[in-house]
């Protein structure tokens, strides 16, 4: 009765197993859409093998020594006096050693190859679109189409996206799990992301830093569409009653959770970079100089 207990929870254990398995596969971080995704995946795919060179080893021998050097097996040998043994030593040093050196050669040379402010080379000129992040949406402007959206970012698939990153609030961390990894968006600062998408689809993006009591909700859908459906994505933004201005922006900036997808058919020229200018210092005696700072930023929200 005890054995069937155990076939029992054996039985169990693999079966939840493959459900997990199953659930992995539709992970947009093991089923990639895009190949910067895909080449993140692979570099984990290698480092996770590398390093069950140790791990794997290291369970084996437990098992074997439980096995072998149990109380009932008499045969094992038995040497009391053992200390030092200089292969063992060697082993157990230099594996590891040489494990640790090919990891570290192969970051290296992927951090340099993923690097995601290298432009990607296509037959395609990149899209570039202006990325916002706010209390708590997402905000997207087309600089060549001169329209904006929030919480939608549509772009072809066979052309690259070049995406210049920006915060108007506190840190925040802009993230397609489906196409490319993360990168920060900071107030004052500008960061890069270039990504490319395999074909046409629908994805999840998000901030994955914590930023307040609308983070759960800060998300959006990045749209990979054919060259055609773009054109026509573009075209009912700018059939939108609204513009991006000055005036609407402020209002736009005010913090609001789970905010549904608007479109600007127009937006103020050079927006994206006054953004980042507000929290530069202002001129003037240092003394005097009264700059906008992120900290800043959170006391006026918590205010409002």
């Amino acid at each position: 009765m005890k054995a069937r207990g155990y076939l029992r929870a054996a039985v169990a254990c693999g079966f939840a197993v493959m459900v997990a398995g199953c659930g992995l596969a539709e992970a947009p971080l093991i089923d990639p859409a895009g190949p910067q995704a895909l080449a993140e995946r692979n570099l984990l795919f290698t480092a996770l093998a590398l390093m069950m060179l140790v791990v794997i080893p290291v369970f084996a021998m437990t098992f074997f020594f439980i096995l072998r050097y149990r109380a009932s097996n008499r045969t094992a040998r038995y040497e009391p006096d053992w200390s030092y043994s200089g292969l063992v030593d060697t082993i157990i040093w230099i594996v590891p050693a040489l494990i640790v050196i090919s990891l570290g050669v192969l970051l290296w040379n992927a951090t340099h190859r993923l690097d995601p402010y290298k432009q990607l080379h296509t037959k395609e000129e990149a899209l570039e679109v202006q990325v916002v992040a706010q209390d708590w949406k997402w905000l997207f402007i087309y600089p060549e189409q001169g329209v904006a959206s929030v919480n939608e970012l549509a772009f072809p698939s066979d052309r690259p996206l070049s995406l210049r990153i920006t915060s108007d609030t506190v840190m925040n961390s802009f993230h397609i799990p489906a196409l490319a990894g993360q990168i920060y968006a900071m107030a004052g600062m500008q960061t890069r992301l270039n990504l490319l998408a395999d074909a046409p689809g629908t994805f999840t993006g998000r901030n994955v830093q914590y930023s307040g009591d609308g983070f759960s909700g800060q998300h959006f859908k990045a749209i990979a569409q054919t060259g055609e459906d773009f054109q026509d994505w573009v075209e009912q933004a700018r059939q939108a009653s609204d513009s991006l201005d000055a005036d609407s922006y402020k209002a736009l900036a005010k913090p609001s959770s789970n905010h549904p997808v608007t479109y600007y058919a127009d937006v103020k020229a050079n927006l994206f970079q006054d953004i980042i200018s507000k929290y530069a210092p202002r001129p003037g005696p240092p003394s005097a100089q009264a700059s906008v700072t992120p900290e800043s930023a959170v006391e006026s929200r918590n205010a409002r």
